[in-house]
């Protein structure tokens, strides 16, 4: 099965906003700390997206892996990189981690490369 990996990654970004329109202070303290979270600093902002995929992919959260691919690659993440990264959420998620990384990791892989090259 294949997913509509553009679809999800759109219908998360209207359904924040949305969020937004009537509940402001919960998603602006929530966009803040997102913001204050993946501030370059001692780790870079690609290493943090890299760790966002892994984390995704080893807690089997859907609109994070589309979301955090797409970061990844938009901060310059490889497709090694990505993958490498899923493989270290396999490493301590097991099965579950795995069936993510060879289907939604790969169809968000396949379909959001060719936004950055």
């Amino acid at each position: 099965m294949a997913y509509n990996v553009r679809e999800m990654l759109n219908n998360f970004v209207e359904g924040l906003e949305g969020l937004g329109q009537t509940n402001p202070e919960q998603v602006e303290a929530f966009m803040g700390l997102l913001g204050a979270s993946y501030e370059p600093k001692a780790v870079d902002y690609k290493t943090k997206e890299l760790i966002s995929v892994a984390i995704g992919c080893y807690n089997r959260c859907e609109y994070c892996i589309v979301y955090h691919v797409y970061k990844a690659l938009e901060a310059g993440a490889t497709r090694e990189e990505i993958i490498e990264s899923a493989m270290v959420a396999v490493a301590f998620g097991g099965g579950p981690a795995m069936a993510y990384s060879v289907t939604l990791l790969k169809d968000c892989l396949e379909e959001f490369e060719k936004d950055f090259q």
